[in-house]
């Protein structure tokens, strides 16, 4: 998907599609969110949950754990995340794209520990993704960090901001149970 999306607005790799799009003038910015907003509509009706998923949202909820949500995606795919996979489940509050600055910039996570009046800001806070954004946003904002890891994310396993790796979100409640410890920060 995000190969499709450079293509689309004629983009190397290394340049943040987000900040791209953001810097462009009127009326390109907008041809430009919708042409990623397609591509993310396509995208969503293929998509499956994460191996553990359901596991994971009833684990945490049996025990009272809130949970939120920060991505860097717009607000239907997540919306038909949570109705197709998680029906009823309670993600406050809900980050996307539309939140200024994006990840990696801790502010969407910083956000989530406002809302929730954590005095810790996000010290408290496990930030679960499978990007080097999620790992740089939750190290940044002081939370712990699990990286959802797979083959082509094994060199993210050893990032400095990466605290911990599993590859099925259901491995976190076992880790959870025993006591959560992160490696040693370099």
């Amino acid at each position: 998907m995000f190969k499709q999306m450079r293509e689309a607005l004629n983009i190397s790799k290394s340049t943040d599609i987000l900040d791209y799009i953001h810097s462009l003038p009127q009326p390109a910015q907008d041809e430009a969110q919708t042409a990623i907003r397609a591509i993310e509509r396509a995208a969503m009706v293929e998509q499956e949950p994460q191996p553990g998923l359901n596991e994971l949202i009833s684990y945490l909820e049996s025990r009272g754990i809130r949970m939120g949500l920060c991505t860097r995606n717009f607000d239907a795919p997540v919306t038909h995340l949570l109705q197709s996979f998680l029906p009823g489940k309670t993600f406050f509050p809900i980050i996307t794209r539309e939140f200024r600055p994006p990840k990696p910039d801790p502010a969407g996570i910083l956000h989530i520990a406002q809302a929730w009046g954590l005095e810790d800001g996000a010290e408290s806070l496990i930030m679960v993704g499978d990007s080097v954004d999620d790992m740089v946003a939750g190290y940044k904002a002081g939370a712990a960090t699990v990286l959802l890891s797979c083959e082509e994310k094994e060199e993210l396993e050893r990032h400095e901001y990466t605290g911990f790796s599993v590859r099925r979100l259901d491995e976190l409640v076992e880790i959870l149970e025993e006591g959560f410890e992160e490696r040693e920060k370099q």
